[in-house]
This record gives structure tokens, sequence and C-alpha cells, in this order.
């Protein structure tokens, strides 16, 4: 007997990461991650509706396998667009559109999710994210936010944690805590496991080209790795920031001009081979959540070499998905080239856990 089909709203204003106010514009949101969660809530027999900034909304028009409202933003200089939007129409909405049996909100630290709870807390369930405060002012409207907000107008609501990390933080403040987290999902039918299985001598770089993700770092990693006896192995660097010429001159201080290429920001059909065909994800962080091209290389069957900082590292660890190390060195490097058929062979052993199907259907087992 196929279950009943379920009318889901999505609630996730802000779909891709600004570094300053100035949100860049883009010309499709189909690589997003939200958007990957709402395909899988479609494909696995529901409907899905997802509310979005207009902030956000692409510079050209494209058409969606679902429904996407565009809500206006206001009072911009208090409640910034890039990170704490505010929209007065969501109250409204949720108010008028009583027919969703799941309304499943991004972050307790949010304005949307706050008016959520108020609204509908029996339907609304919050994935959240952060473990740890918003450095915001000094975290004093996010330790208010917490401690009051949360811990009494928003507990009726349920909250799922999208990491071990996460879970831990936000029981100090909310009851209503899943135990198991739900990471975010991967379209699999867009990541095909590769047909050889053939790696070539080469590593990925998958980031925005800035300080907080220590490029410079995998850079004289490898600068070393290839010095200690793996002369015919590449880097592949896929992305684009403000560090890009000095990462650019780094390399050629290295001498390294032939062994590293800088692709710019890549489409996913462009972007997915070349993850596929390396031996290694390599992520050097110093602040991040859950990274969702590390999931991206997991799903591809690719081992990650990271920091602890991602809140993914805990499963990476736990799974053996490649290597978790503070300062990782050329060593690391090393090791999971000497042991890659088995980090692969996990991988691709993991990657049915993190189906944005799978995901959605966890989702969707909260209301049953």
């Amino acid at each position: 007997m196929e279950a009943a089909m379920s009318k889901v709203l999505v609630i996730n204003p802000i779909l891709y990461t600004a570094e300053t106010n100035r949100i860049p514009r883009v010309d499709s949101i189909k690589d997003t991650m939200i958007y990957t969660m709402c395909l899988g809530f479609l494909r696995a027999g529901h409907e899905v509706t997802l509310i979005a900034a207009e902030d956000y909304r692409p510079v050209r028009g494209e058409k969606y396998d679902f429904p996407i409202l565009w809500f206006h933003t206001v009072c911009r200089r208090l409640f910034m667009p890039r990170c704490f939007p505010y929209m007065p129409g969501i109250r409204r909405f949720l108010r008028n559109h009583k027919e969703y049996d799941i309304i499943v909100t991004s972050e307790v630290f949010a304005t949307w999710s706050f008016t959520a709870a108020r609204v509908a807390p029996e339907k609304t369930v919050i994935w959240h994210e952060l473990a740890a405060y918003n450095h915001m002012l000094h975290q004093i409207p996010a330790k208010f936010w917490y401690r009051f907000v949360a811990g009494f107008l928003m507990r009726r609501a349920r909250v799922v944690p999208r990491s071990e990390e996460a879970g831990a933080f936000i029981r100090q403040f909310m009851p209503k805590v899943e135990v198991e987290p739900i990471d975010h999902g991967v379209d699999l039918e867009k990541f095909p496991v590769p047909e050889s299985g053939e790696r070539e001598d080469c590593f990925a770089v998958v980031s925005q080209l800035i300080p907080r993700k220590q490029i410079s770092h995998t850079i004289e990693a490898f600068r070393d790795f290839v010095k200690s006896g793996y002369g015919t192995y590449a880097l592949h660097i896929i992305g684009e920031g403000e560090e890009e010429m000095s990462l650019r001159q780094l390399v050629c201080r290295l001498g390294l001009e032939e062994k590293v290429t800088f692709h710019g920001k890549l489409s996913h059909e462009k972007l997915l081979p070349l993850v596929a065909s390396s031996r290694a994800l390599l992520v050097s962080t110093q602040k991040d959540n859950n990274m969702v091209s590390i999931v991206e290389s997991i799903a591809l069957g690719t081992p990650v070499v990271t920091t602890s900082v991602p809140y993914n590292a805990a499963y990476i660890r736990r799974e053996e998905l490649g290597i978790v190390e503070d300062g990782w060195t050329a060593e690391a490097l090393e090791k999971i080239i000497s042991e890659n058929g088995r980090y692969v062979a996990n991988c691709l052993a993991y990657r049915e856990q993190l189906s944005n199907v799978a995901c959605a259907e966890r989702f969707l087992a909260l209301v049953e």
C-alpha cells in the first residue's frame, strides 16, 4: 500500500552564502542545497512548495520543478537579508494556507522559524545547523534569542539537527529535539558512480577562495606532497573569491604552475567529473558548518581530507570516509593515496544515506 501524498512547505529564505551585505546575483538556484532537498520531497511522491527571499531570485527567469514563492524583506539595515532577513508576509501566508501537512524551516535563530513556530507549532519542524551562538554584535542577540525567544516562545515546535554538534547545542534551549540528525541530501541521479572506478593522480578543492577556507594551507601541503615523491599528481581548485590573485601568486612562488589549475566557479555538470576522478577532496577550513561540497564528494565515492571544523567531520571519522586531522600535512595525503581503495569503498557504501529522497522521507516520518 502506497503512503499518502503529503503537502510540504519549506521556508528557507537564504539560498546561498553571501560573505558581505551585497548579495551576489546568480543565473540559477538549481544547484543549491535547499533546491536539491525540495526535489527529494517531490521524488518521494509529495507536493512541495519553497518560500525564499526575493533578494536571492536569479537574474534570469528559469522554470522550476515545484512552486517557489519569493517574499520581500523589510527593515534591511536591522534584519540583514544575507544572515537574518525578515519577511512579514510569511505570517499572513501561513494563516491563510493551512493545507500543509509539514512546515520545514531552516534554523532556530531565524525570524521565519519563529513565525512558523507561533502560527503552526504542531506542523513546524525546524532543521537546525548551528552548533554555537551567532557572533553578530558580540553574540548578544543570539544569546537572548536562544534563551528566551526559542526557550519560551518556540518550544512547541520540533527541531531536527543537521549534525550531532548542532543537536547537543540546541538541546540546551528547546525540549523537542530529535535524536538522529538529518544532513544535507544530494540528488543521486546527478551523482552517478564513476563507471571505470579508475581515479586520476589528482586532488580537488571546491571552495570559495576566501581567508577562512585556508586554501594556502592546502597548496603548501600539496607542495610538500609533490616534493616527497609524488610528482605526477595535480591539484584542481574550483571556486572564486577575493584571494584568487594571491593564491595564484603563491602557486608561482612554489613552482607549482604546471601542477595546480584554477578553474573558477563551475556548474555541477563540469564540476562533478573533476571531483569524481580525484583521489580525495581537500578541506582546510577554519570556520564552517555542514559543507555541501563534502556531502557531494562522498556521494561520488571520493574520500575527504579535512580539518575537524565542518560538522560532517563526525561521520567522516566514524564511517572512515576519509581523514579528519587539524592542520593536516603531506602525510595525510600519502595515507589517503595508500589506502584509497578502502576509503572509496566506504564512501560508496555510505552514499545511499545521503540521498535527498532518503532525507525527505525521514522528515515525513516525523508527521506520520
